[in-house]
């Protein structure tokens, strides 16, 4: 089988322990890692080692290897995701880029314009498009068990402080650009990524990071005629374990972690019809009686084969090898990246953080 030549730039904990890591491993059988940026002296020595491929410090020494790369991979700093990714697509290179695609959404249309004027390929790392879990999800929803879907709820929570460069404002931090594209992209995914899709409600704090970007954040996104999807992101929550999805229909409900799934639904074919009575309810006695039924439930449980950090990962680069080796088009489009960044984006301008750290010259 042809490889899939790539060019990492970055080892930090996108570039080398989600990409790297799944290249080193055993579900990857169709990726040649040929070249690997990286400032640090310390890491480049080390991917030379995994690896056996020539490193640089500075990513333009790859203009000269193009014939040598299908793809390269941008995982550098989250603000200059941009500028060094329109510097790759307007050289000829097919770009991968790490959550999030761009800092606006005028940054993500000016990517997507270059590529499409070069003829190169881009997209942004939105794997958890198809992770097992969100994949099982949909077909439930689509087999109509849990009847009409009116909310989503979904949970990407813990508890835990940060103190790195991912908290401040300035190098385009905080959680809900480094987190929120997860839950963000599957709302949108679940909405049909409807283009009337609307920002009904949202809410950022900062609540333990030692920045000063935001470490909480609740987003409510609506569109018409379909359901309410409910989003939190939160960094102190001490019991966020019970669920990171949770789906309520008109037959029943589904709730699941990353890891299993708990369905519980009405068997329709036992249901008694309950047609409305105006008058007040009464038993046998003449004393006031309440609307109370034993339902028939049917329950459902399961395990999720895979998460977002392997077979997800495996998923979205055989999309890739297909669109770029066999000209397969993209399911995850670079469209979809940018309109996780529009609600980001949307909801930074609904509230507005004091900015507390100025941006510097060096690297974070």
């Amino acid at each position: 089988m042809k490889k899939l030549r790539v060019a990492v730039i970055g080892q930090g904990r996108s570039g080398r322990d989600i990409h790297c890591a799944y290249f080193l491993s055993k579900l990857n059988d169709n990726i040649q890692v040929v070249y690997v940026v990286d400032e640090l002296d310390i890491r480049r020595r080390k991917a030379e080692e995994l690896f056996s491929c020539p490193t640089f410090a500075d990513y333009h020494k790859l203009f000269d290897k193009k014939d040598d790369i299908d793809l390269v991979i941008n995982s550098t700093y989250s603000q200059e995701h941009y500028s060094i990714t329109k510097d790759l697509l307007c050289h000829g290179f097919n770009v991968l880029v790490e959550k999030p695609l761009a800092r606006t959404s005028f940054e993500c249309y000016d990517l997507i314009a270059t590529a499409k004027k070069h003829n190169v390929l881009l997209t942004g790392f939105q794997q958890t498009l198809v992770t097992p879990s969100f994949l099982r999800i949909k077909e439930i929803i689509e087999s109509g068990k849990l009847g009409k879907v009116f909310q989503i709820s979904l949970k990407y929570s813990g508890f835990a402080r940060r103190w790195d460069w991912q908290t401040l404002q300035a190098c385009c931090g905080g959680s809900v650009y480094n987190s929120g594209p997860h839950p963000i992209g599957q709302a949108l995914d679940f909405l049909g990524w409807d283009k009337n899709v609307r920002v009904a409600y949202s809410d950022l704090k900062t609540v333990l990071t030692s920045g000063d970007a935001e470490d909480y954040g609740k987003i409510i996104l609506t569109a018409p005629d379909k359901f309410t999807v409910d989003i939190e992101i939160c960094s102190a929550d001490a019991f966020a374990g019970d669920f990171t999805f949770k789906v309520f229909g008109s037959k029943g409900t589904l709730i699941a972690t990353n890891s299993n799934f708990k369905l519980k639904y009405v068997d329709t074919d036992k249901l008694i019809e309950r047609p409305v009575i105006r008058e007040s309810l009464m038993g046998e006695n003449g004393l006031p009686a309440y609307c109370i039924e034993t339902l028939p439930f049917i329950e459902e449980s399961g395990e999720f084969d895979g998460t977002a950090f392997d077979q997800a990962v495996k998923n979205f680069y055989d999309m890739l090898y297909g669109a770029i080796l066999n000209g397969k088009a993209l399911k995850i489009t670079p469209e979809m990246a940018a309109e996780v960044v529009r609600v980001v984006e949307i909801c930074h301008a609904q509230n507005p953080l004091p900015v507390k750290y100025e941006a510097q010259n060096e690297k974070f």
